[in-house]
């Protein structure tokens, strides 16, 4: 998912990815000056899409953290969402859970021939880990990866099904029995944080199998 934000509004960009940050963080990221990134955070705030919040770290100055309201995080598209959510409840109460299950299942099993298919030419662990990032990057989840003490995490920034999620979970734990399907034995996946319990982002951590390499 690219980021396609206006020079004014880049900010927007870089709280969504990088999480709640003090201004100077955010003028760095920004490349401007801190009266810069302060003024662009302002603005942003005046319609909603931003706000801070004064943190105490010790002895010193109190530091303010900028962070995307609810507002904010609506810029970034949940597909589809009223009429995935209206479906999901017309099949629950139509046809049953089971038939609802049938659907994620079927859904799981093309998405691990689809990923699978991204990742084929791979040649080893981590560059699997990056199609898979780019796949799912390319489907709007703002992913990425970054390597972790022995092995790496799959980081996605924002969920373009979360309306869907929230009505079936069915499909959050059919993403993560996807990805062990599509990294398969040389490595263990891990959820390790989820936007359904409160975080900003999900994350999987992905830990190479050693048993599997004796």
């Amino acid at each position: 998912m690219k980021n396609n934000f206006p020079e004014n509004e880049k900010a927007v960009w870089i709280l969504k990815t990088k999480g709640p940050q003090p201004l100077i963080a955010v003028a760095e990221e920004l490349n401007i000056t801190v009266e810069g990134a302060r003024f662009q955070l302002l603005k942003l705030a005046s319609e909603g899409i931003v706000e801070a919040v004064t943190v105490s770290k010790g002895r010193g100055r109190p530091q303010q953290i900028w962070s995307l309201t609810a507002l904010g995080n609506q810029r970034f598209p949940d597909t589809h969402a009223d009429l995935t959510v209206r479906l999901i409840n017309s099949m629950r109460d139509t046809l049953g859970e089971e038939a609802l299950q049938t659907v994620i299942d079927a859904t799981q099993k093309a998405n691990i021939t689809r990923y699978t298919q991204a990742v084929a030419q791979a040649g080893n662990l981590e560059e699997k880990i990056n199609c898979l990032a780019q796949a799912r990057d390319a489907e709007g989840y703002m992913a990425s990866y970054e390597k972790e003490g022995d092995g790496f995490l799959l980081i996605e920034n924002h969920c373009p099904i979360c309306a869907a999620a929230t009505a079936c979970l069915g499909f959050c734990k059919s993403e993560l029995e996807t990805f062990k399907k599509v990294i398969g034995r040389e490595a263990k996946v891990k959820r390790v944080n989820h936007i359904m319990e409160g975080a900003r982002r999900c994350a999987y951590s992905i830990i190479p199998d050693k048993a599997d390499k004796k």
